[in-house]
């Protein structure tokens, strides 16, 4: 059988470009979390400049109560801020991913079948059992793949929720927290 150099340059091809995609795309995301981290570090920085010249300025205890709950609440904030905005990053970076995996794995399904209708036509009778086995694993375990994508995606929407809540919780009882007379301790 002759070997058709044009079907390996076209995948070599594909592949490269495949790679390439997903290279510029890890790369996108470390490049936006590299961003994110510069831009906390400035936000830090300058609460940070800001807490300390508050707490500077205290006189006396209730003072200090007070700048304390003032300093945390920006803490907290640019902490939920931050974590949001990370876990935004990394999911669009891995939806991302996801369709550049799922196009290739199409590509691949669909030369896989193609190449075993080709060696359909060419099989010796009776080798059809062995075939159709073969393209009911490959049904398989195109149904588990996608049963698996199905369930991450599950699981990353109940951390995302998960998350949410939390961050939602945190702000209220930072809220809360602050929302207090000068002076008084909530009840326990």
């Amino acid at each position: 059988m002759p070997v058709n150099t044009e079907k390996f340059a076209d995948a070599a091809k594909s592949n490269l470009d495949s790679v390439l995609t997903i290279a510029g795309t890890a790369f996108s995301c470390v490049e936006r979390l590299a961003a994110l981290n510069l831009n906390t570090s400035r936000n830090v920085l300058a609460s940070a400049v800001d807490s300390s010249k508050a707490l500077l300025g205290v006189k006396n205890v209730e003072e200090l109560a007070a700048v304390q709950i003032d300093v945390a609440r920006p803490a907290l904030e640019n902490v939920i801020s931050y974590s949001r905005a990370a876990y935004a990053i990394c999911v669009e970076t891995a939806e991302e991913l996801n369709k550049i995996v799922d196009a290739q794995l199409n590509v691949l399904k669909a030369e896989t079948v193609a190449a075993i209708d080709v060696a359909l036509k060419s099989a010796p009778a009776g080798s059809e059992p062995a075939v159709a086995m073969f393209k009911s694993t490959l049904a398989a375990t195109d149904s588990a793949y996608g049963a698996f994508a199905k369930a991450a995606k599950q699981v990353g929407e109940m951390a995302e929720s998960s998350l949410t809540v939390a961050t939602d919780n945190a702000v209220k009882a930072l809220t809360n927290v602050t929302a207090l007379p000068k002076g008084k301790k909530k009840a326990a």
